[in-house]
């Protein structure tokens, strides 16, 4: 591409498209990168420069992109049917990826409700808990409202916000959104109940239940994000926190869900996160990594008890009335398919675990660094915490734009990544090279160093 259509690239992307999570007033040239092609764990720009994908194409792509498995069961989907509606009708594709994802998913899962995203797949979730404990054998009709975490993120749709708990994210929508209840995050670096992990037992397990076990008559559900919080700064649970969220909500008579969407498809290391501690959720949301980044999908996952307490006669309309017009597509379930099976030809998660241990010895020097204050690694989720004051944890100020300097200085380097705030994200493919995983971490480093002085 001649540089001159590039420049009417830019100048056309400036004028015409609003960028999601973005402000646009600051959005320039300089900032600017227009993806034309990519392969493997590399994007490549108009002007033909290749980037480390260090985020995955914002945590979706898997096996990385242009994977001929993946390209070649679109189109031959493509020579069949691209698309029909889910409403009353089937398809081969929907059918088989049900299957699939009940036989991979913790046990007890059994009934799968397509959808389009992340987001939908959250509201689905809620929609379905509420409404199990209006219909289900013997009501819990005052059971209408939900408990989540600070520091959480399930979506940017109203009942996905309504359960969110990072204000700047969703305190501009709080007139618009349903009452919940929120209890403590397990953010052990920056502990809300001033403790420390494990001398303090868990304290945060103990407030949890006190919400609860006040209010559990009116709670439907409790939604998680397992192991680690993504959007609130790649937070991890420390052992025994998810055990024991699912135990109280046993006790308690809550529904569990699980909100699969950034940690599900081996981004943990296990193909879902519930699988460290051996939890199993009552419903579960999956979106992102399902189709190893290629297409639009998601899906909610539940009991068969839950399923249940929907059938019923035409005139009980007990029916579950929501649905997506893209809902069970055929493309997107195609390629589905086809990412599940690399996983298990390529034996994706087993190659994966010394993958995991070399990037934790690759991020050990940036612990060194005095405006690193501290680093956080879940499998192949990591979260930087750049802080002004390393004995103080003066976290550096938002106007600064501290994880902005350091991702556009990485840009320059040749990695493509995105901060959450003063947190620096680094997950990237799962397929990424030894040699890549190095180039990736190494310029990251530099970058710090760069734009903090250290």
């Amino acid at each position: 591409m001649t540089k001159k259509e590039t420049k009417q690239l830019e100048q056309d992307d400036k004028h015409y498209i609003w960028h999601p999570f973005t402000q646009m007033k600051d959005y320039t040239e300089e900032t600017l990168l227009i993806v034309k092609r990519a392969k493997g764990s590399y994007l490549i720009d108009t002007n033909g420069k290749r980037y480390i994908d260090g985020v995955s194409s914002l945590w979706v792509n898997i096996h990385g992109h242009r994977k001929k498995e993946i390209d070649r069961a679109i189109m031959r989907q493509v020579r069949q049917v691209s698309h029909s509606t889910l409403l009353g009708l089937s398809n081969v594709p929907a059918i088989k990826l049900a299957k699939k994802l009940v036989s991979i998913a913790p046990r007890g899962l059994s009934r799968v409700f397509f959808s389009d995203n992340g987001s939908t797949a959250v509201e689905v979730a809620l929609k379905i808990a509420f409404q199990y404990w209006q219909q289900r054998p013997h009501p819990q009709k005052e059971k209408t409202r939900f408990i989540s975490l600070k520091n959480a993120y399930h979506g940017d749709t109203l009942g996905a916000v309504s359960v969110g708990g990072i204000d700047l994210f969703h305190e501009t929508y709080r007139p618009l959104l349903f009452k919940t209840y929120q209890a403590a995050s397990p953010y052990c670096y920056r502990c809300s109940l001033k403790k420390r992990y494990p001398e303090c037992s868990l304290a945060c397990l103990n407030q949890l239940e006190k919400v609860m076990k006040k209010n559990h008559q009116k709670i439907a559900a409790m939604i998680i994000e397992p192991e680690v919080q993504g959007a609130g700064g790649m937070l991890m649970s420390p052992p025994g926190y998810l055990k024991g969220v699912r135990r109280l909500c046993s006790r308690y008579s809550i529904l569990l869900i699980a909100d699969e969407v950034a940690v599900g498809f081996g981004r943990t290391g296990r193909m879902f996160a519930c699988e460290h501690e051996g939890v199993h959720p009552d419903i579960m949301a999956v979106a992102k990594g399902i189709t190893g980044g290629y297409l639009p999908l998601a899906a909610t996952l539940t009991t068969e008890e839950v399923y249940q307490a929907f059938l019923g006669e035409y005139r009980e309309f007990k029916t579950f009335f929501h649905g997506h017009t893209y809902t069970g597509n055929q493309l997107a379930c195609a390629a589905a398919l086809a990412n599940l099976e690399i996983f298990e030809k390529e034996k994706a998660l087993q190659k994966l675990q010394a993958k995991i241990s070399y990037l934790g010895n690759k991020l050990r020097p940036f612990t060194a660094l005095s405006n690193v204050g501290e680093v956080r690694q879940k499998g192949f989720m990591v979260g930087i915490e750049l802080v002004k004051d390393r004995k103080t944890k003066e976290p550096y100020p938002l106007e600064g734009k501290i994880g902005i300097r350091v991702t556009n200085e990485a840009r320059k380097r040749g990695v493509v990544i995105r901060p959450l705030g003063n947190v620096i994200v680094l997950m990237p493919p799962l397929s990424i090279s030894y040699r890549e995983l190095n180039t990736l971490t190494e310029i990251v480093y530099k970058s710090i160093l760069e734009v903090t002085g250290d």
